[in-house]
């Protein structure tokens, strides 16, 4: 049933392989993993370090930590804006954070301004908190469902009208 093998010979191991029966039986490698058995296993965030600028949208399930530039806008679920980073678009996320510079609108049912954040731009929030010392140009609306694609317009003022 079982024979002995090379070490350094590619190819299946022995016990891979049935050859009292005359067929190869030979399984992938990390073929017993067994996806419904284990429970899914959250992701690590994607970090876009310091030295990155990236022109173009962001769309994630998961959780994006910004340290650098980003010309676009990003969705996801946990946003975090690092304290060096900028993000010139607009920001959707179920939880945002913002720690550095975003230039556009904020969509979050959650929303963090930290004391070293800059924001240049409409928030719509379901909850939100600003520490003291944090940057803020724009108006904030609360709203029950701030995420859904069909959310209404900031209402425009003379003001908004004459920077166009």
């Amino acid at each position: 049933m079982f024979s002995k093998s090379k070490i350094n010979e590619p190819g299946p191991a022995a016990s891979e392989t049935d050859t009292s029966k005359g067929t190869d039986t030979a399984k992938p490698a990390g073929s017993d993993f067994k996806a419904s058995a284990t429970p899914k296993a959250k992701p690590a965030p994607s970090v876009l370090s310091s030295d990155l600028l990236i022109t173009g949208n962001l769309k994630t399930t998961g959780d994006i930590q910004v340290e650098g530039q980003v010309e676009g806008d990003i969705r996801a679920h946990l946003l975090t804006v690092g304290e060096g980073a900028t993000v010139k678009g607009e920001v959707v996320a179920d939880d945002v954070v913002v720690n550095g510079r975003v230039v556009g609108r904020v969509r979050g049912l959650k929303v963090r301004l930290t004391s070293t954040a800059r924001v240049e731009g409409d928030i719509i929030h379901k909850t939100i908190a600003i520490e003291s010392g944090a940057h803020f140009e724009g108006s904030v609306q609360r709203q029950d469902d701030p995420l859904a694609t069909g959310s209404k317009k900031m209402p425009t003022t003379a003001a908004t009208d004459a920077k166009s």
